[in-house]
């Protein structure tokens, strides 16, 4: 599975995944191309890729605006498309600023790979939240589609843009739904990321954490080594029987283990059990854990994390790179985005022409 020489675009690429996926083909020997626009609150940073800042292509522009980057697309042999807004709450408070950039934008950026690229391979990051509530555990590709928020509505969209548009034969697209990925780089000063997010954050600032209802809920994290290598192996990939991957961790742990684990990385620091607050319960969707044997049989791919070795590895990754993620003065920031509204009206109207 080499990569050498091989001329890649990522969306999304100063995020977290798209981030540590831009190094490792770097390392490679990949030619990288690298989309972002840094909208506010989706987690892009510039330090993520500093390892090779100097060795990468930046294009600071929403994807939607793929017309003002033809070339980036016509010259990419592959195409990672990892750019997107993954906050469950985020999408309930500002429907329509998810909508714009996991809908929008993608729709857009899509057609212009048909226009400038046509038959081009791309990995898409979808998620396991297209799910919704499960019916059975581990959950399989063939589980409903019940979202149960505007993220995953959108989400799910987007998931069927890059199919419809490969069963036609105008690209050649996999879809990988992800679990809860953790690792370097993971945002950690934006609100509403996600319970991992928020547990690492509270162990390097020394606090207790907290979980929401009775703690047995179960969860597979994946280590961001682990995603990345089903990146690798699906961009070189033959065209495969099955486009729709489940991408999960090495094991199911309730969210208390999970928890328990981080304190311990922490010093011992306390765990406790709270309520769902309303606005969490209601998109709450209880245990979940992935069936993920379909990538296993055609691509090879298994997580080989387990997750306290992967959290001990990203704890120690922040804890030398603290400045570059966290504002200790501001350690729990609140979950609202009310400068974005500015962003959203931006994303509405970059790319459609004025009526005479």
């Amino acid at each position: 599975m080499s990569y050498r020489n091989v001329s890649v675009l990522i969306t999304g690429g100063l995020g977290f995944i798209g981030s540590n996926l831009a190094i490792r083909l770097v390392e490679a020997g990949a030619r990288v191309t690298i989309v972002d626009p840094s909208v506010p609150g989706c987690g892009a940073n510039l330090f993520n890729i500093d390892p090779v800042r100097h060795d990468v292509e930046l294009i600071a522009r929403d994807c939607g605006d793929a017309e003002t980057f033809p070339q980036a697309i016509r010259r990419a042999d592959l195409i990672f498309n990892l750019a997107g807004e993954i906050s469950h709450i985020h999408s309930m408070e500002f429907p329509e600023r998810d909508l714009l950039i996991n809908g929008v934008s993608q729709l857009r950026f899509l057609q212009a790979c048909v226009r400038y690229n046509p038959g081009v391979r791309i990995v898409y990051a979808g998620t396991r939240q297209v799910y919704g509530k499960p019916d059975y555990l581990p959950m399989d590709e063939r589980h409903p589609v019940r979202p149960v928020d505007f993220n995953g509505v959108h989400k799910y969209a987007a998931n069927m843009y890059h199919l419809m548009l490969s069963r036609s034969g105008h690209l050649d697209a996999i879809v990988l739904r992800l679990t809860n990925v953790y690792g370097p780089r993971m945002t950690l000063r934006i609100p509403c990321q996600g319970f991992l997010s928020t547990f690492f954050r509270r162990v390097l600032t020394g606090q207790p954490l907290e979980v929401f209802g009775d703690g047995q809920q179960l969860r597979d994290p994946v280590y961001v080594d682990d995603a990345i290598e089903a990146f690798l192996l699906s961009g070189k990939c033959a065209a495969p029987e099955g486009r729709t991957y489940n991408v999960g961790g090495a094991r199911a742990l309730s969210l208390l283990q999970i928890a328990e684990i981080c304190a311990q990385l922490g010093g011992s620091l306390p765990v406790s059990l709270r309520p769902f607050p309303p606005d969490r319960a209601s998109i709450d969707i209880g245990s979940y854990y992935t069936d993920s044997r379909l990538i296993e049989r055609d691509l090879g791919w298994k997580p080989k994390t387990e997750f306290q070795q992967g959290a001990a590895t990203t704890l120690a990754y922040y804890r030398e790179h603290l400045a570059e993620y966290l504002d200790p003065a501001n350690p729990e920031p609140f979950c609202s985005l009310p400068e974005h509204q500015g962003v959203q009206r931006k994303l509405m109207y970059a790319t459609v022409p004025e009526e005479n």
